[in-house]
């Protein structure tokens, strides 16, 4: 009894970091549990296993779990039509006292999780464990089967992906709040002139729209074409909308009556907005806990 309350609490203390490596695995909070929950059943069944580093054996599993999840994933998703957006994170907009900056710094954007969907899984696993959690490549190697040189390349070529596009905002949260508070304000006028202004000109917004019946367009491109749009359906639309703070960025939600019905991540770049990733799934929203 006393070693498995022992392993119990040793598997709590964990849970943080395990969450975390799995929300950026899966870009899902509800499969990051899942995932870390195999971790535990396979805890709990290891019996006398011995286990030298408890953290690096469960970062391990769910390592190996998240890329299970991610290939079946890809086999359920060969014939998805549309664009597929993480889970997000909302929380308050308001609030920069200590606890919400540990929870900006800690954070990681839709836009990222978007590029991170486009790798391979086992491209993934090496970025997320190497380039965000300081994992030697002779622990991920293992988990990926390969050496650590690959494993190495691995993460190389994620890195150049990520790199390649917009999905690191402003640091200056309060300036950001102020460039999205210029688009909704644009946005509830119809205002085409003053959207094309606070959007960058290779802008793009993307639309998840889950099994709901498509009637606006997943994906559209430059500053013009995402301002006509936003002007035709902004004044609708935007006067249900409020500040949020979305996977840590300055971003929006949309409520009525009969709860959330949008959430907008968008990353704000040299003060102008580069990418606006717009959930319309009911599903994950349906699962959204709004943060204070």
């Amino acid at each position: 009894m006393e070693d498995a309350t022992w392993q119990a609490e040793q598997f709590e203390r964990q849970r943080p970091r395990l969450q975390a490596v799995a929300y950026r695995m899966l870009g899902s909070l509800s499969e990051a549990e899942d995932a870390v929950q195999e971790a535990w059943l396979r805890l709990s069944r290891s019996g006398d296993e011995a286990i030298n580093n408890l953290g690096g054996w469960l970062t391990t599993v769910v390592g190996r779990v998240c890329i299970d999840m991610l290939r079946a994933r890809q086999a359920r998703r060969e014939d998805f039509v549309g664009t597929w957006l993480p889970e997000p994170i909302v929380s308050a907009e308001d609030g920069d006292g200590p606890e919400q900056q540990t929870v900006l710094a800690d954070s990681v954007g839709l836009a990222l999780l978007v590029v991170l969907e486009t790798l391979t899984p086992s491209e993934r696993l090496a970025f997320v464990l190497h380039d965000m959690f300081a994992v030697p490549f002779e622990e991920i190697a293992p988990i990926v089967d390969r050496t650590p040189a690959a494993a190495r390349q691995l993460a190389s070529r994620a890195r150049r992906r990520v790199r390649g596009a917009p999905t690191v905002p402003d640091p200056d949260l309060a300036a950001q709040r102020k460039v999205v508070a210029a688009f909704l304000a644009a946005a509830r006028a119809g205002d085409f002139d003053a959207l094309v202004a606070v959007l960058d000109p290779d802008v793009v917004f993307r639309v998840d729209t889950g099994s709901r019946t498509r009637l606006m367009p997943t994906l559209l491109t430059g500053s013009a074409d995402v301002a006509q749009h936003t002007a035709i359906q902004g004044p609708r639309f935007a006067r249900h909308c409020q500040p949020a703070l979305v996977n840590g960025t300055a971003g929006i939600v949309a409520r009525t009556s009969t709860g959330v019905i949008a959430v907008a991540g968008l990353t704000v770049r040299d003060g102008r907005i580069a990418t606006i990733d717009l959930i319309l799934d009911p599903d994950k929203l349906h699962r959204l806990v709004l943060a204070d």
